[in-house]
């Protein structure tokens, strides 16, 4: 990735779903220049334009993040079994006290325990975990707002 390219992945952090002609006139290059090297890091998997949702607001009342013991044998297949759980929507590997972090959408606090109980907890390998319940969001990724004070939208600054 060029200083071109960085510039263009700012643009596209703060609204992925702005125009290229847009992003063009802006960095002073064509529209096709933008929507060539835009095209590139998505083929070359460099990015990912996604949207990116407020749980609270898509009605999952229990958003959790899991902070997961495992045995050391098992744990890449631990987290390849993990990854395609439905209600799991991020895992990382971490150092610390935990191997994994994984972030869970759950509809409420009964689907969150069932979902402890009989998915997770029965993943080969897993030894412990522990729970953190996600009250408030201030900051998801890089230009995403989210909810400051009941409703109010950051504006960035």
């Amino acid at each position: 990735m060029d200083a071109l390219d960085h510039a263009i992945v700012e643009y596209l952090q703060v609204d992925g779903r702005m125009r290229f002609t847009e992003i063009a006139k802006s960095l002073d290059v064509t529209e096709g220049t933008v929507r060539n090297r835009v095209a590139k890091l998505l083929e070359e998997k460099a990015i990912h334009i996604i949207g990116v949702l407020d749980p609270h607001r898509m009605g999952y009342q229990a958003p959790a993040i899991i902070g997961v013991s495992i045995q050391p044998p098992h744990l890449e297949q631990a987290a390849a079994e993990i990854a395609e759980l439905d209600e799991v929507s991020y895992l990382i590997m971490v150092a610390g006290g935990y191997d994994l972090m994984v972030e869970v959408l759950c509809r409420d606090r009964v689907h969150l325990a069932a979902f402890l109980r009989e998915k997770l907890m029965q993943v080969p390998g897993v030894q412990r975990t522990q729970t953190f319940f996600i009250l408030h969001t201030y900051k998801v990724a890089h230009g995403a707002q989210t909810v400051l004070n009941s409703g109010e939208a950051a504006t960035g600054t």
